[in-house]
């Protein structure tokens, strides 16, 4: 359901790097391969300084389908990924908790989404006690669109 090419459109998150830098936010495409029919193989596309830079990640399966474990180097530990809502062929809403410490990202097949699905994600955002002021929507310009649909 999550393979593909996904564009990252939202995010809330009490992130202070985020609230800090959130006038520097690019355009981010997310490839998905699905690895072992299990786990999940991501790249993230996204402009750094004028370059483009890939992110690479891999989720690990949890124990209920939908749920993914995300490997921290050394201190920084895991990630629960939980997908909580997606229509393969329009959007998805994940949230990623560290802890206490939760995020939630709107991903979507398009740039951009409709009102509903935006009015969805921000009903997911005030029910984690998430707020507007820590909600970012990413621009919808830039070269990274040009990610191939598959990858070799």
């Amino acid at each position: 359901q999550l393979a593909g090419r996904w564009f990252l459109v939202g995010m809330a998150s009490r992130c202070s790097y985020l609230a800090e830098h959130s006038h520097r936010l690019e355009a981010t495409t997310v490839m998905v391969t699905v690895l072992d029919g299990k786990s999940l193989a991501i790249s993230t596309f996204r402009k750094l300084d004028g370059m483009c830079w890939e992110i690479r990640q891999r989720y690990l399966p949890a124990q209920a389908p939908g749920r993914f474990l995300l490997k921290g180097r050394g201190y920084s530990g895991k990630m629960d990924v939980v997908v909580s809502e997606v229509d393969p062929t329009s959007f998805a809403i994940l949230y990623y908790q560290k802890g206490q410490s939760i995020s939630i990202k709107l991903y979507g097949r398009t740039s951009r989404l409709s009102d509903a699905i935006v009015d969805k994600f921000e009903q997911h955002i005030r029910a984690v006690g998430l707020s507007d002021d820590v909600t970012y929507y990413f621009p919808t310009y830039g070269e990274w669109h040009l990610v191939p649909e598959e990858q070799e």
